[in-house]
């Protein structure tokens, strides 16, 4: 199962509970990715020894002068205008290059080659309990982290391992699109405020989007009003875990400790999390196999081998 951890705003308590959840399932040798490259924190939680270590590069373009002609194309071809021609020069502005190499090809006089441009890094260690533990980070300056947290989920330092838990950044942009592509299940780290539930919602829409399920942990729960329950109830999204609003927690989780570190109470619960999203892929599996099996294949269908 690859399990994504995220939430529509920041300083929800995603990483408190994404880190308490690899704890709890240590057992099954979990991989945990802190794909929140412009600020991962999970190192301080889990205390990795980072041993493995890897550049990501984004290729970008360079110009031959020598064989250059000044036509334009590459410029008029690049969606990112990160490559623009002026006076017959050609100017190439690495920050806002997307790699895609439409350039490079479209060249007519082959005058264009592609160079690494490093962008990032990736660190990979054991943490904790042995869980296994990776994590990427944007370089400063660089502007576009997708191409690190992609780097990051493609790369392979402890062999073909599940389960595993992606710690999303912040918010629904593009990062959190990437972090989500691919997984079974997003789980949604929110809190009973106006702005929890406003960003719960975006969160929502996107994971439909992306065609996943849901499920929530409702964080400093006892604040704030009904509103993300009464949400939640209406579409259909299920409330797998209520952390209550404590400053014991704060404190707790101020000085770099896990809940189920913290509070060994929570270390079932934490176990019964990672059961109950389990019981659900199995659910929505055999439903979707139900629906297979009742709904008729047509002669078409079959003859075209869908």
């Amino acid at each position: 199962m690859i399990l994504t951890i995220a939430s529509g705003k920041g300083g929800t308590g995603k990483t408190t509970v994404a880190t308490s959840l690899a704890l709890a399932i240590a057992d099954l040798s979990p991989l945990y990715l802190d794909c929140d490259v412009e600020a991962p924190n999970a190192h301080i939680f889990l205390n990795p020894e980072l041993n493995q270590f890897q550049t990501v590069n984004l290729p970008i373009p360079a110009v031959d002068e020598s064989r250059c002609e000044g036509c334009a194309r590459c410029a008029e071809v690049c969606q990112y205008h990160a490559i623009v021609v002026i006076g017959g020069k050609v100017l190439v502005f690495p920050e806002l290059c997307h790699g895609c190499g439409s350039c490079t090809l479209q060249c007519p006089e082959g005058a264009i080659e592609e160079i690494p441009y490093k962008t990032g890094s990736l660190e990979a260690g054991l943490a904790k309990n042995e869980i296994r533990f990776a994590r990427g980070t944007l370089d400063i300056g660089q502007p576009m982290a997708v191409p690190i947290i992609r780097a990051l989920q493609d790369w392979n330092p402890f062999g073909e391992l599940e389960p595993v838990i992606r710690d999303a950044p912040p918010g629904v942009s593009c990062p959190v699109v990437e972090t989500m592509s691919g997984a079974d299940f997003v789980l949604l780290v929110t809190e009973p405020t106006p702005f929890g539930l406003h960003d719960l919602h975006l969160a929502v829409q996107l994971a439909g989007e992306l065609g996943l399920p849901v499920g929530v942990v409702l964080n400093r729960d006892g604040i704030g009003d009904q509103r993300v329950d009464d949400y939640c109830q209406t579409a259909g999204i299920p409330i797998l875990m209520r952390i209550p609003f404590d400053d014991q927690i704060g404190r707790a989780v101020a000085g770099g400790k896990t809940l189920v570190e913290a509070f060994p109470e929570y270390l079932p619960r934490f176990r019964g999390l990672y059961i109950s999203i389990n019981d659900l892929l199995h659910e929505r599996k055999s439903r979707r196999q139900h629906y297979e099996e009742s709904v008729p294949i047509s002669k078409s269908d079959e003859m075209s081998g869908r």
